[in-house]
């Protein structure tokens, strides 16, 4: 079973810099486990401790938001598309999303510190 996921400019130093990649999978769940054997702490970028998808991440399923297909277990098909989103807005809480996303990549590097200090705060308050 071959499902193409576009993965989002934060997310590629995971992939190689690769923007698409091909999983397997019967639901989001196996995709992202399929997808982490491959590229090793892609699911953890989107999974949280407690094994839910982030809330500042946005995943679509043929164009169809995961949350309304039964998140993690929304079940997948040969030839689907799936494509991940970050979900960043203006203010800290955008801030608090980037660093959260990028805090073990190179992307990290770019914020300026003053930067990275704000989102890490935000990120502890929520």
């Amino acid at each position: 079973m071959a499902i193409e996921v576009r993965i989002p400019t934060i997310l590629r130093s995971y992939t190689g810099g690769a923007k698409v990649v091909e999983g397997a999978g019967d639901t989001l769940a196996d995709l992202l486990n399929d997808l982490d054997s491959r590229h090793g702490g892609l699911r953890g970028r989107l999974i949280t401790e407690a094994g839910t998808l982030h809330r500042f991440v946005n995943v679509y399923v043929n164009d169809e938001d995961v949350r309304f297909l039964g998140a993690l277990d929304a079940k997948l098909s040969d030839g689907d598309s799936v494509t991940i989103l970050p979900a960043v807005a203006g203010g800290a809480f955008g801030f608090a999303a980037a660093a959260a996303i990028s805090s073990h990549s190179a992307a990290a590097a770019a914020i300026s510190s003053p930067a990275v200090a704000m989102a890490r705060d935000a990120v502890a308050v929520r």
